[in-house]
């Protein structure tokens, strides 16, 4: 065999042992992200594998789930709804241990993103909202990780946590149906690098 198709051979392999993530669904967990974030995120693998759901829980809330696995790394996310004030949202993320806490905001869209993780904040009111509940605050809180490898690290890792976690956010948004019209923005400010 000479040396070009042996190198050929190689990349053949290559491909099949690494594209894992790119044989996921152009957009996983039920339509709710898109896979380049999820490339950005997670180191090439030989497999890949999603899941997305919506569930409903006590009080007229609900929670959309969504991971991606190759084996050893995850990202994973959940938008759950709830009556989380921001302050009280924002206070629970200030004194955690895994890096100092990093803010972008984008309309009613409040984001927070630590080491390996990122939140979201948005105000959203299930449409079931039972009448001893309209006093209350209503929200919509999403949290997202990454566990094991990831491709990224530092603020390029936060960056794709919290891109993650926006659109998941928003797709919980629509399929949760919180009662509140918005328009989202594309996407979140960019973090600075400088």
């Amino acid at each position: 065999m000479r040396l070009d198709q042996a190198r050929g051979r190689s990349g053949g392999y290559q491909q099949i042992f690494t594209k894992g993530i790119d044989r996921l669904p152009a957009k996983p967990c039920a339509a709710a992200v898109d896979r380049s974030i999820v490339a950005d995120a997670l180191p090439d693998a030989r497999t890949a594998d999603e899941r997305g759901k919506i569930t409903d829980s006590v009080n007229n809330q609900f929670t959309f789930w969504c991971y991606v696995s190759t084996g050893e790394s995850i990202i994973s996310g959940e938008a759950q709804s709830g009556f989380a004030t921001e302050e009280g949202w924002r206070e629970s993320y200030s004194s955690r241990v895994d890096g100092d806490p990093v803010s972008v905001s984008a309309g009613e869209v409040k984001v927070i993103a630590l080491d390996n993780l990122a939140s979201v904040y948005i105000p959203c009111t299930p449409p079931r909202q039972a009448e001893y509940e309209v006093e209350r605050t209503h929200s919509l809180v999403s949290d997202v990780r990454t566990i094991g490898e990831s491709r990224v690290q530092g603020l390029a890792l936060r960056q794709v946590l919290m891109d993650f976690a926006y659109q998941l956010t928003k797709h919980a948004y629509e399929v949760g149906r919180c009662k509140e019209a918005r328009d989202f923005p594309d996407e979140l400010p960019r973090l600075r690098t400088d």
